[in-house]
């Protein structure tokens, strides 16, 4: 079994701080998952891997599926326990999925695909899914056509470096992270969607990125002082305190 990498696992150190920051998903990302996936949540055996805190976990519970979540970090894990106490949940991950074959109607991955190993994590979901079962893989990402957006891009960039991915560009995600797969099979969705927060929370929410999270230590104080120049900047868009983070969700679905 791969392990999962050091960086996939920094979740760990934030994960309160990541299930009261991070955004959840609108609903038309399931009315999407649902259309393309060709059957309703309602009674669906369906496993969220990678769930972290659960924010999608919650979703698909809510929608009626009959859902498991698996996670590898036990910090992550035990905050989704702690917030769905009533929703199954393993340690796992997608390289190996501790799933018996033939067993799952929906297998779900958000914001955790890309920290998979696709030579092992494309067999296992083949494995584990029932025929006519479907593979649902989605990312938030920040709309960089949004100028504010666009500009503290630009300061992540230079302070985390050039290949630092905090924001990412509409369309990239799925065509990078799909890849080694055959991707014409996927049937794909961009939904634009938003959400209006304080700028505290704004805030909380880029500091739960791995790109800081790896930083350790070493990089509290950096990253603090990144964050208070950060808040300046935010204070000249958004005077009353509240930013409106403005977001795409990239959906791909397969069907088995």
């Amino acid at each position: 079994m791969t392990a999962p990498t050091p960086r996939s696992l920094s979740f760990d150190t934030a994960a309160a701080q990541y299930a009261a920051a991070r955004p959840g998903y609108p609903p038309a990302l399931l009315d999407a998952v649902e259309e393309l996936a060709g059957r309703p949540l309602r009674g669906a055996r369906a496993v969220d891997v990678g769930a972290g805190t659960g924010i999608a976990t919650r979703l698909l519970h809510e929608r009626g599926a009959r859902v498991t979540a698996v996670e590898p970090g036990p910090g992550m894990a035990a905050e989704l326990h702690r917030s769905l106490p009533s929703v199954p949940m393993v340690r796992g991950d997608g390289n190996r999925l501790p799933l018996a074959t033939g067993s799952v109607d929906l297998l779900t991955y958000a914001q955790s695909w890309h920290w998979t190993d696709p030579d092992l994590s494309v067999p296992e979901a083949r494995r584990v899914l029932r025929p006519g079962g479907a593979l649902a893989l989605w990312w938030n990402v920040s709309d960089l056509s949004t100028p504010w957006v666009a500009g503290q891009d630009d300061r992540l960039r230079e302070y985390l470096g050039a290949d630092a991915r905090v924001h990412g560009r509409p369309g990239d995600a799925t065509s990078r992270n799909l890849s080694l797969l055959s991707d014409d099979a996927f049937a794909k969705r961009l939904l634009p969607w938003s959400r209006r927060v304080p700028v505290d929370t704004h805030l909380a929410n880029l500091a739960t990125h791995s790109a800081f999270l790896v930083l350790g230590a070493a990089g509290e104080e950096p990253t603090r002082r990144f964050l208070d120049e950060e808040r300046g900047h935010l204070a000249t868009v958004f005077p009353d305190g509240v930013v409106e983070e403005r977001y795409v969700v990239e959906l791909a679905v397969l069907t088995a």
